[in-house]
């Protein structure tokens, strides 16, 4: 699929963010999690391998177009082009906001890191960011040296009028603390992704909206 022939569809208001692992049975378990409900999928792999990566996020693209969710690819702009995914998420070092919105165009999703700095979030909501996402806000097994963001970054950053991600040791027991901070997107990784059974994570998670 060429970049321009992506149907893209606007950002939804909220939703559950799964990000992916790097694991021999991707696709499978992206597949489980779609099923289940998640509303997007973002995919990260820091394994250098170029034709791996375009092969498996080619194959995502397919997948989340086929379950109606969103795929963002994660610090890479030319690979979320070459696929025509529904945007990029990027972090400290992965580029300005405005290069990726000219690269991707104007219906890209540009997803951006804030951590727990509402300086960098008022900036990049400034610049034309799409979702400001914080964290870490819970320990977290897949980055546990990640500074932690306190809940009420998430109140606070309400001010900029922009759907909210949070992400950092989220699970079913302190889902509904996020969203009642302020948050629209609970963004996971391990505990569903690899999860003993993805598919029964993400409807346990999806409960919190209940």
């Amino acid at each position: 699929m060429r970049p321009d022939e992506a149907k893209h569809k606007p950002w939804p208001p909220s939703g559950l963010y799964v990000l992916t692992a790097e694991v021999a049975d991707l696709l499978p378990r992206a597949e489980q999690v779609l099923e289940a409900g998640a509303q997007a999928l973002q995919y990260r792999d820091k394994s250098g391998n170029a034709t791996l990566r375009l092969q498996q996020a080619a194959a995502l693209r397919r997948l989340t177009a086929r379950y109606g969710a969103r795929l963002i690819i994660n610090d890479d702009v030319e690979l979320a082009a070459a696929v025509g995914a529904d945007g990029v998420h990027l972090g400290r070092d992965d580029g300005p906001v405005e290069r990726a919105r000219r690269r991707l165009g104007p219906q890209a999703v540009v997803g951006v890191s804030c951590y727990d700095d509402l300086q960098r979030a008022a900036r990049l909501a400034a610049a034309g960011a799409d979702y400001l996402a914080f964290g870490r806000l819970f320990p977290s097994s897949t980055k546990p040296e990640a500074p932690s963001c306190p809940l009420d970054r998430l109140t606070q950053a309400r001010a900029f009028g922009l759907p909210l991600v949070a992400i950092g040791g989220i699970h079913p027991a302190n889902a509904a603390r996020a969203l009642a901070a302020g948050a629209d997107w609970l963004a996971v990784s391990a505990s569903v992704f690899l999860a003993d059974d993805p598919a029964a994570a993400t409807r346990a998670l999806l409960r919190a909206w209940r």
